[in-house]
């Protein structure tokens, strides 16, 4: 097992479609396409964003995370992730979340319980109320010990990326028909 960091243009956005539509679902509507875009057309523009996969010995990806940089560019939010196979490896996005907890300033936000233990096994050590009935997790090379340390994850606006689709077809087609790409090109082995 390792992780490997997707920099190959062409994989990352296979992957990146492959996260979107196994995080949201494959009749989710235009959620999945609308990360997808906004993903590459704003956070991986601003190389705020990156993929990683967990691959196991035979180097085929086991689990999928989109991890995205706060503000000040000291910590990393989960801010979707996926499991690919649970047959050949054991829970393998909590197995992925534990290798990036131990090597990043990793943050997670969660809206129940169950997912609060689900990280809490993978590594996330320290817990924090934030807004909304948010638990914020925090890894253990985190720097915030307070809420009020926590710099904002950058984000775009996804009804913004939703509406520009409403208003562009040929942006609309364009992303659609990369996203089904990504799809087909999901690679076997990193």
């Amino acid at each position: 097992m390792r992780v490997v960091n997707i920099k190959d243009h062409s994989q990352r956005e296979a992957c990146l479609a492959r996260l979107c539509a196994e995080a949201y679902g494959h009749e989710a509507g235009l959620r999945p396409l609308a990360i997808f875009a906004g993903t590459l057309g704003v956070l991986f523009k601003q190389e705020a964003a990156r993929v990683l996969a967990l691959v196991d010995d035979h180097s085929r990806p086991v689990a999928l995370a989109l991890l995205v940089l706060d503000e000040l560019g000291s910590s990393m939010t989960v801010t979707l992730l996926a499991e690919l196979d649970q047959e050949s490896v054991v829970r393998p996005a909590e197995r992925l979340v534990a290798e990036l907890a131990l090597k990043a300033p990793l943050r997670v936000d969660v809206l129940d319980a169950e997912q609060e233990a689900r990280f809490t096994e993978a590594g996330v050590s320290r817990w924090l109320d934030g807004k909304a009935g948010v638990r914020i997790g925090l890894g253990p090379k985190h720097p915030a010990t307070t809420l009020a340390e926590l710099p904002r994850a950058l984000t775009f606006d996804e009804a913004s990326v939703i509406q520009s689709f409403k208003q562009d077809q040929q942006q609309f087609d364009d992303y659609k028909a990369r996203f089904i790409r990504g799809l087909e090109a999901f690679p076997a082995t990193l």
